[in-house]
């Protein structure tokens, strides 16, 4: 399988068809894809792109690399983006993580690069390289890259970024670890652990893409190398700027749809370290198979091949790709291009001859013992003789079929096979296990993975076919196929999946009080007829009403909550931990499952040991009724009725004939403005509910020359900056010994401010009226102290309060200080 992924999925996304996602439909390449492709044949060359986040890649010249040049071109991104924030729902940490991997994932199908990554955490903003090598642990994170190096064998390693701060840390770091792995991707002494899989490799030239986004207008850019991306490809019938732009769209949980680039586009490099060009980036490099030596057959044959496309009839080349194929076979088994070549050949032969291979089941999931139909189905859609020699099932079992797949005829055969009992539980390989530290934690059966988009299929099915003489293999992930009847076909990929899942709402429940907590599970079917009992194993002195409660789920997919009242010891202080308990079928387990349902994206699923945090604290608050108005991906509404608020969802529609004053606060969520320009048209009204007694507190939106503030809602001038405090531990000093905020209705102490996540908070105000009261100051280590996090101001007979304090991490982590403050805020 891993054959498979490293190599099979090159090939399928520089030609524009197939996908290393296994649930994606399968789509035939045109003429000109295949143009393309065979023009590849004949490049042996190989670029790797280094950044730290998903959107860092240039994907202007990554799809110039391959579709102008002809080139492999990998994009390593050390984070999947766990720590950023979600433009199209509530998703954060690892499921946001989760929906970006498979977003730059959509990216590469546009662009035709490959995607790889580290196992670092995106742990949030940092202004320090030495803070984000010191979390995700220098040496570990510099082996992945280093592993990533090898694996792909660059010819040029080019950074996104410099090593000069100031600079998002995580920017920074990716810098200076293509740099150092840069030259310990070659020496044998650095990382043997990993020469059982990959070899040293020594890449020719490392450069840096100069940034010029934050360059002046008249910069003088005469100093550097330059590479004009922006031709134009009429057998695609489009531009690279144009496919690069539909590549930078797929980021939409971060809102980066751009418009499409026509004509000349100048990218700047600089060289860093190696052979050092002139003019020309790859000046001095010949990326073709004169490079190697006994390849003069292989260059012939793609010669050939490239010559005699017909492309009224694909079909009439397969007999020049199949001498490609015999003289690639005829390279020494360790030839670096050997695999690669021979799977590109592969595929384009069978995109010449319009084969269609495909395993079908006829349920999205199975559970493990339990026997899975599969429907497989071949057909050959042109004149080339092809024969379908065998078939290699899940479990390894070869079944012959020998028969001749005659020119649009269908073949179809049935098969049934048994999932073991001990079947792998589908979910992300590096979500298998609890994170540890900075870095995902990989089972030891994953560890081959490490730096992988995805792993491989829950079922795959082996074909092979004869073609000239020449058998070909073939493997299909089996895949699940249904009909919407608004979007039409749609497929996932078949998952292994637990018998009954048993999934809390909250991850985190919090005991305000000591008081009795309804804890709901929804129990979910894996297969039909599934009866048993849960329970929760909670710590000592904790009860449970009921103990337990007996279920029967009648239909695969059917659903069930039940609710459990929990109740801490008297007095209880220290967190606990919950774990949920499913007895059925004469196994206990525990598992919850967490779905991600995006339509630009696959259906994508989590599953993990269904546990939560038992979080008891004290709580005092004044007011009652909440108002929220949404801003985008942020969980704090939820969080707030889940300690007895009474919170009601303003959507910017209900605004208009809302009675407010019914509400004791009214609370705007983060990046609202932002988000939805239509919030400035209920300004007057919002403040007029502040004048007549009310609460309106605003958290953080952003305000910069890319995305400027249209409009805001506060009584008085406020500019709102770019300054944050990433410390999460930083010191909170009050700003006045006698500030309220921090005595009513809860006594705030220095406890109040431990514990909390990623960050203390992000764009405080920079700048505001002498009517704005700042609350507290704080800062990074070695930085000068801000005030503008927390700004309040009487207006009228009520409050107003902008905070950049990220209650929207806090809360969701259960974090007792950050809703006693909250409290506090909400009281003013």
């Amino acid at each position: 399988m891993r054959t498979l992924l490293t190599f099979g999925m090159t090939l399928a996304m520089s030609l524009g068809f197939g996908t290393s996602a296994f649930a994606q439909a399968p789509r035939q390449p045109h003429a000109g894809e295949i143009a393309a492709g065979l023009r590849r044949l004949g490049v042996t060359g190989s670029v790797l792109y280094v950044a730290a986040h998903p959107d860092d890649e240039n994907t202007r010249f990554l799809a110039w690399l391959v579709g102008e040049r002809g080139l492999r071109a990998g994009y390593l991104s050390l984070t999947r983006g766990d720590g950023g924030q979600n433009l199209i729902g509530t998703e954060q940490d690892e499921l946001l993580g989760l929906i970006r991997t498979y977003e730059l994932l959509a990216a590469r199908r546009v662009d035709g690069a490959e995607q790889y990554f580290t196992r670092a955490r995106d742990f949030g903003y940092t202004k320090s390289a030495d803070e984000a090598l010191r979390i995700w642990g220098h040496d570990a994170v510099l082996a992945d890259v280093v592993l990533a190096i090898r694996r792909f064998q660059p010819d040029l390693i080019v950074t996104r970024f410099n090593t000069k701060p100031p600079n998002h840390g995580h920017h920074t770091a990716s810098a200076l670890l293509a740099a150092e792995a840069f030259t310990a991707a070659a020496d044998p002494k650095r990382f043997p652990e990993q020469l059982d899989l990959v070899k040293p490799w020594k890449a020719d030239r490392l450069l840096n893409n100069v940034s010029t986004w934050s360059l002046k207008p008249d910069a003088d850019m005469s100093g550097y190398l330059k590479v004009d991306v922006g031709g134009y490809d009429a057998l695609l019938g489009r531009s690279w700027g144009e496919i690069s732009a539909e590549s930078r769209s797929q980021h939409k949980s971060q809102g980066f749809g751009v418009p499409a680039e026509r004509g000349p586009l100048l990218e700047y490099f600089t060289p860093l370290d190696g052979t050092a060009p002139k003019a020309d980036v790859f000046e001095g490099l010949d990326l073709s198979w004169r490079r190697w030596k006994g390849t003069e057959a292989v260059a012939r044959a793609v010669d050939d091949a490239v010559k005699g496309f017909d492309a009224r009839t694909p079909s009439r080349t397969v007999p020049a790709l199949l001498r490609v194929h015999e003289a690639l076979s005829a390279l020494p088994g360790d030839h670096p291009w050997k695999a690669l070549k021979l799977r590109e050949t592969e595929s384009l032969i069978a995109a010449c001859a319009g084969l269609f291979l495909e395993a079908r089941a006829p349920e999205a999931a199975g559970v493990p013992g339990t026997p899975v139909a599969l429907s497989l189905f071949a057909l050959n859609r042109s004149p080339t003789a092809l024969r379908w020699v065998s078939v290699t099932l899940p479990g390894g079992e070869s079944v012959p079929v020998n028969t001749a797949l005659a020119e649009h005829t269908p073949f179809k055969l049935e098969k049934k096979v048994t999932l073991p009992e001990d079947a792998t539980i589908t979910t992300p390989y590096w979500l298998r296990k609890p994170f540890e530290g900075g870095l995902f934690a990989l089972e030891p059966s994953d560890r081959a993975l490490t730096g992988l988009p995805e792993g491989g299929p829950a079922l795959a099915v082996t074909f092979v076919y004869e073609v000239g003489g020449r058998r070909i293999t073939v493997t299909r992930p089996v895949v699940h196929v249904w009909t919407d009847p608004v979007r039409g076909e749609l497929y996932r990929a078949f998952e292994v999946v637990p018998a009954v899942t048993a999934t809390l709402e909250r991850d985190r429940v919090m005991f305000p009080n000591g008081a009795t907590q309804a804890i709901s599970v929804v129990l979910g079917a894996g297969r039909s007829e599934a009866t048993g009992k849960v329970r929760l194993e909670l710590p000592r002195g904790w009860r449970s009403e009921p103990v337990e409660q007996s279920f029967q789920l009648a239909a695969r997919g059917d659903e069930r909550t039940v609710q459990f009242r929990v109740t801490p010891p008297k007095g209880a202080t220290e967190k606990g931990r919950l774990r949920v308990v499913v007895e059925s079928g004469g196994r206990a387990e525990s598992w919850r499952v967490r779905d991600v349902a995006h339509e630009h994206l696959p259906p994508l699923a989590v599953r993990q040991p269904s546990e939560a945090t038992l979080i008891p604290f004290a709580l005092a608050t004044k007011v009652k009724r909440l108002g929220y108005i949404p801003g985008p991906g942020d969980r704090v509404a939820e969080s707030l009725a889940a300690v007895g608020y009474e919170v009601t969802v303003l959507p910017e529609e209900r605004l208009a004939s809302e009675k407010l004053e019914r509400f004791d606060a009214i609370l705007v969520g983060v990046r609202a403005f932002n988000a939805n320009p239509r919030l400035a048209v209920h300004r007057e009204r919002l403040l007029d509910y502040v004048k007549q007694g009310g609460r309106l507190v605003v958290q953080y939106n952003t305000n910069s020359r890319v995305g400027p503030l249209a409009a805001f809602v506060g009584p008085y001038p406020l500019e709102i900056g770019r300054e944050r405090v990433t410390d999460e531990t930083a010191v909170m000093t009050p700003v006045s010994k006698d500030e309220p905020l921090l005595r009513t209705p809860n006594r705030l102490t220095d406890a109040d401010f431990d514990g909390w996540v990623q960050e203390r908070g992000l764009y405080f105000a920079s700048k505001w009226d002498d009517h704005y009261r700042p609350v507290f100051e704080l800062n990074d280590a070695g930085e000068a102290p801000l005030r503008g996090s927390l700004l309040v101001t009487r207006h009228g007979k009520g409050v107003f309060v902008y905070t950049g304090l990220a209650f929207f991490r806090q809360l969701p982590a259960g974090v007792p200080g950050a809703y006693r403050l909250l409290a506090n805020v909400l009281a003013q």
